[in-house]
Order: C-alpha cells, then structure tokens, then sequence
C-alpha cells in the first residue's frame, strides 16, 4: 500500500492537538477527517477557517462516549472518503479534582471520554484495517498516565488504561500489517494549557519540565506522523514520551 492516498481520521481534532494532527497529516497528503462534539456549535466556522488556509478536511458529529454514535460516523466516513487507514483516539477531557472530592459522575465522564472511546472507534476499523493488510492506530495519552499527577485519579487511570488497550491490541493485529502505538505528550502549548495563568504557568508547571518550556503541538503532530508512516512498520506497541524529559523527573 503506498502512503499518498491514506484516509486519516482524528478524533476531537478542532482546536489545539488534534488541529495539529489534522495539519501535518494534510499536508503530507492524507485525506484528513475529523470528529466533532454533536453540541459543537462552531464546527462549520473552524471549517471555513481551515479552508482559508488551504487545508480542506471533513468533519463528522459524533460522540466518541457513545457506541451508536461512533458506529454512524465510521459508516459515513467510510461512505464519502472510503475505510479509515490512520485512526488517531486524541479526544478527551478532564475532570480535575481530589479524589476525596471525586463523585461517580466526574470518574465516568473522564473514563467514558478518554478510554471507553478507544474502544468505541478501534471497533469500528480494525477488522478492515487487518482485512487489507495495513493500518496505523495512534491512542493519544499523556505523562500523566505514567507517572500520575494530584487532583487527576480519573484522568491518570485513563491514560494508563491507553496504553494497557494498545500494547494488548497490538499483540493481536501485528502479524496482519496493523500498528498500535501510544503517545503521551507533557505539557503543550495549547490554547487550553496557555489559558492557565502565567504565574502558575512559571511557578509550578515550567519548573518541572527539564527542557524548561512547554512543547509545541506541531512537536506531537510530527510524531503521529512518523508512527503512521511507512518507515514506522517496525514500531507497535510503544509508548512514546514527548515532554521535555518531564517522564524522568
């Protein structure tokens, strides 16, 4: 299979991380599509933006916590663009409290978003995936489900759980020409990240990172596309740490 027709699909990918993704992933000629949150209302105006800019990308509603919805977006993806052969799992959220505050509600709302999608969207394209021989999964994790943080029980179990979901699957589809592969970024500077205060931001987040900066999202969207290229078919079942030496602190 050659690597300029791909069909790249990234979920959670207005904004941010998996705006990046959707960038570097256009540009080396994928035909990028993306999720969307059913209740995003802007979705269309950050379509529009990006065609100002000449990346044309799809976007398709879907609830990644919800089996149904994800099974309706893979049906019209693959409808309109054909089978999905790069799946990066980058939507999420967080829920940050101690676990002393931690109701069911906030533990569910991070577990069903970070991890019960992956499940959700790797379901929908695997068996295609190992039907045609070939195939690239990214699961999107974070530092912080390798070394835990306060206030983050829920979100730490998840990304972990990421990763745990990766190295299993990949077990099961290397033989069939499919990578499954983790990363976890540290701290990057995104518009969610750069709206913490500065004081925090120099006081209690730089001070941790060795490299003494926030990453940049194009730094992790380099790194999706290496692992959904050609020359990354050696690599399945890593968990690749992109955070400034943050993993050794």
């Amino acid at each position: 299979m050659t690597t300029t027709k791909r069909v790249a699909l990234v979920t959670g990918g207005m904004g941010g991380l998996g705006e990046a993704i959707c960038i570097k992933l256009a540009k080396l000629g994928d035909t990028v599509a993306t999720t969307y949150s059913p209740a995003n209302t802007k979705a269309q105006e950050w379509l529009k933006s990006m065609a100002g800019q000449d990346y044309r990308f799809y976007a398709y509603p879907c609830d990644v916590t919800d089996w149904e919805s994800c099974q309706a977006c893979i049906r019209k993806v693959t409808e309109d663009l054909g089978p999905v052969d790069v799946l990066v799992n980058n939507a999420g959220v967080t829920r940050d409290m101690t676990f002393k505050k931690m109701d069911k509600i906030n533990w569910d709302a991070v577990m069903h978003a970070n991890l019960d999608s992956c499940f959700n969207m790797t379901k929908q394209i695997c068996d295609g995936m190992m039907d045609r021989g070939w195939g690239r999964i990214i699961n999107i994790s974070s530092v912080n489900g390798q070394k835990g943080a306060f206030g983050q029980t829920n979100y730490s179990a998840a990304k972990a759980g990421m990763h745990g979901f990766t190295k299993a699957l990949a077990l099961e589809v290397v033989r069939k020409g499919v990578t499954v592969n983790t990363i976890s970024p540290g701290y990057i500077g995104t518009k969610m990240v750069m709206a913490i205060p500065k004081e925090v931001l120099d006081s209690k987040i730089i001070p941790q990172i060795p490299m003494g900066r926030l990453g940049k999202p194009e730094e992790v969207a380099g790194l999706v596309a290496y692992l959904a290229s050609e020359e990354a078919a050696f690599v399945t079942g890593a968990n690749i740490a992109i955070n400034g030496g943050q993993h050794m602190q």
